[in-house]
């Protein structure tokens, strides 16, 4: 679940708009399984460099497909040890 200080931006025309194009640009499938040979659809559209209060209104961190990997609900747990 999006931290309140980010969900105004998780509901944004930008990041809907920039997260189907990034779905679509990997095909679909979770980027760090196809690094394992596996093949799995993706889920969750990830910020490599996490957001924080401080970046949350940077486009090149928001929106920039450089900061962002497709992942299953798997590999998404396991960056982020849950």
């Amino acid at each position: 679940m999006a931290k309140e200080w980010a969900k105004s931006f998780y509901k944004s025309k930008e990041w809907q708009e920039c997260r189907e194009a990034y779905i679509t640009e990997v095909n679909g499938l979770c980027e760090r399984c196809l690094e394992n040979d596996k093949v799995n659809p993706g889920k969750i559209v990830h910020h490599i460099e996490y957001l924080t209060p401080d970046n949350i209104n940077d486009p090149e961190i928001t929106l920039s497909f450089d900061n962002l990997e497709y992942l299953c609900l798997d590999c998404h747990n396991e960056e982020h040890g849950v």
